[in-house]
């Protein structure tokens, strides 16, 4: 495959954006530490030359955008599954990262002997719940308390997944020497921090709520191995991290409801909110999987929200999404009164392993 990403828009449809997709995706892995599911991204790509199964036919003619859609990491999420199971044991060597074997013969194999359990993975897109995002967020509210906005939070989150994100307030944080969050929290987040530290504030979290149109139980056992299926096996701190948040769930459930962005947003919105607490909006990495019709709402829903906050009322949008003009994750934040133009605030890791703080 080649070595430079491939130009491409989100919403590219077609056999060309499909093999786009994984080309880049492979890149992206790699760059991103994840050699291992580069390897299987790369393999999967082998078998669009001739699609010799249902499931290498469904992806070689996707009938949406591989890229909006993340194809890719839907058919890998099938295969780590297996894996995870113990139920294609050839798999090994491939996620033990082994030299001198055929990646892409070894999946072509499995994806045969178990074409009925990979084609649901194709159904939905991949559930990318990740707690070291959350630094970004933590590290975003106590910037906003710096604008002068109340240092107390009401959490909406969209495409909350398992909600795991929204436990944030259990966590402990090490933000470039600013210490948030209980001492001893379910979990510590302390990313490689580049650049100044964030404001040092005390903040409080008064309450989280999210949504996601399929929401995840992290104490259903079997719900819970489908979101580790998508955690890249390189990352291994982030599977002690899910097993962390899977206690922290059984001890108190996040809220989540089930429902799309727009209408959550446009619910929550609608509701009284109390003096002396912003309301803030955030979600990292979903933008790219919530509908055009339903962008449209939420930006417009806030934007009328905005128009009415007061300083006891403030809004506020925190947005961790990525950038791919760049290919990069950026922290982007919004609110009212004063601060609607979006103000880029720092970059970041996919998964929260450092933070390069920009302000």
């Amino acid at each position: 495959m080649s070595e430079r990403y491939q130009a491409m828009e989100l919403g590219d449809t077609g056999a060309g954006a499909v093999r786009a997709a994984f080309a880049n995706q492979v890149l992206y892995c790699r760059a991103n530490d994840a050699p291992v599911t580069a390897r299987i991204v790369a393999a999967l790509a082998t078998l669009l030359d001739q699609p010799a199964t249902e499931f290498a036919r469904r992806i070689a003619a996707w009938e949406g955008a591989p890229l909006a859609d993340a194809l890719p990491l839907r058919a890998a999420g099938g295969l780590h599954a297996l894996h995870l199971a113990g139920a294609a044991h050839e798999l090994a060597p491939v996620y033990a990262d082994a030299d001198g074997i055929n990646d892409a013969a070894i999946v072509a194999g499995v994806v045969r002997r178990h074409e009925a359990a990979l084609l649901p993975w194709l159904d939905g897109p991949p559930q990318t719940n990740e707690a070291g995002r959350s630094a970004n967020f933590v590290a975003a509210m106590l910037w906003l308390a710096e604008q002068g906005l109340p240092p107390r939070f009401q959490c909406l989150e969209i495409g909350s997944s398992a909600g795991i994100n929204l436990m944030l307030a259990r966590y402990h944080y090490d933000l470039g020497g600013v210490q948030v969050g209980p001492q001893r929290g379910a979990m510590a987040f302390t990313p490689e921090w580049r650049g100044r530290h964030p404001p040092q504030h005390k903040i409080e979290i008064m309450g989280t709520k999210g949504c996601d149109v399929a929401p995840v139980d992290l104490t259903d056992p079997a719900q819970a191995l489908r979101l580790k299926a998508y955690i890249w096996p390189e990352h291994r701190v982030r599977f002690e991290r899910m097993e962390a948040a899977i206690a922290a769930a059984a001890e108190e459930k996040p809220d989540i409801v089930a429902m799309n962005a727009a209408d959550f947003v446009e619910a929550e919105l609608a509701k009284p909110q109390a003096a002396g607490t912003v309301r803030l909006l955030m979600h990292s990495i979903v933008w790219q999987y919530v509908p055009a019709d339903q962008q449209a709402r939420v930006t417009a829903a806030m934007e009328a929200a905005g128009a009415r906050a007061t300083a006891e009322r403030p809004l506020a949008w925190i947005a961790l999404e990525a950038n791919r003009t760049v290919h990069s994750h950026e922290l982007v934040v919004r609110y009212w009164p004063g601060g609607d133009a979006p103000k880029l605030l720092g970059r970041s890791h996919a998964h929260g392993a450092w933070v390069e703080w920009l302000s």
